[in-house]
């Protein structure tokens, strides 16, 4: 388990991490979302004990990350999958940070197979891709067989198998009973692999909840409607005190009556629809419309 209570981190007149209090629980692989800036990585570097709080505290497993003996054995990690000597072997470096942390040369080998750089293990890490880099990352954060992992844009650089291997690896850490925290920019692949969520927004705390309910925020459900009479379909709706606005394919996207009383008044006019479908909002639909005030680059099209 991951806490987080009042967790703070200042820089000059800039606070990157502001009063931050959340728990990311066991059993679950929780995503953790923002605009750039929003001090993601500052909070991935508090709870490791990299960066230093200016107040508030981080603790996995009840402790502060720097307190624990053998720390890879609590929690592994991968924030940067470029930040290895490029004149390593991928087993050379695995095995320093076994002897490290107190952890059998055997395990490397483990990890390396698990990963699918076994293979490679002995090549240099200057020679390899981003993907293996990033493999190889995900090598090290399992290498003490923690029960809290936290990983920092685990899918860039990875093609479309890793990114499907990644997706599976974390549910299946997480339903070993582990805690799993992905930080990502791909909203698609925090749709497809997390079950609960952490939004953050200038460092503040926008919100913690599962991916349904966040999904929910975004606003009314919408239903997308085809007729080869819009003109006055659209003038029946309105007078039923729905919103109607036209999208792609000649179709309506209308809020505010559901979807039956939609075919209703469409059987009353005798119109025939072509398409009546029912839609939700998409993970990046719901995070672009809850944290739009938070950008801190936005081009013109996002003021």
């Amino acid at each position: 388990m991951i806490e987080l209570t009042g967790l703070t981190r200042r820089y000059g007149r800039t606070t990157a991490v502001d009063d931050l209090t959340l728990t990311v629980h066991p059993g679950h692989v929780t995503g953790f979302l923002g605009p750039n800036g929003a001090g993601k990585s500052t909070t991935l570097r508090m709870v490791l004990g990299l960066t230093t709080p200016t107040s508030g505290t981080a603790t996995v497993g009840g402790v502060r990350f720097r307190d624990l003996p053998r720390g890879l054995r609590h929690a592994g990690a991968l924030l940067d999958a470029g930040d290895v000597h490029g004149g390593r072997s991928a087993r050379a470096h695995l095995a320093a940070l076994a002897r490290g942390n107190g952890i059998g040369v055997a395990r490397v080998d483990e990890v390396l197979g698990q990963v699918g750089l076994d293979r490679a293990a002995t090549r240099r890490i200057g020679g390899y891709s981003l993907g293996m880099r990033q493999r190889l990352g995900i090598a090290g954060a399992l290498l003490g067989d923690p029960p809290v992992l936290l990983f920092d844009e685990p899918f860039n650089g990875l093609d479309p198998e890793g990114v499907r291997w990644v997706r599976g690896l974390f549910r299946q850490l997480a339903a070993e009973g582990r805690t799993v925290f992905v930080s990502s920019h791909l909203m698609g692949e925090m749709e497809h692999c997390a079950d609960r969520l952490v939004v953050i927004g200038r460092g503040r705390l926008i919100a913690e909840e599962s991916l349904a309910e966040f999904a929910a925020r975004a606003g009314q459900t919408e239903v997308v409607v085809r007729t080869p009479d819009p003109t006055v379909l659209v003038a029946a709706l309105t007078t039923a005190g729905a919103t109607v606005r036209s999208v792609a394919d000649d179709a309506l996207a209308v809020t505010g009556v559901t979807g039956e009383r939609i075919a209703d008044l469409a059987l009353e006019l005798r119109l025939p629809l072509y398409q009546l479908t029912t839609r939700t909002a998409s993970l990046e639909e719901a995070f672009m419309a809850l944290t739009a005030a938070d950008v801190e680059y936005a081009t013109g099209e996002d003021r």
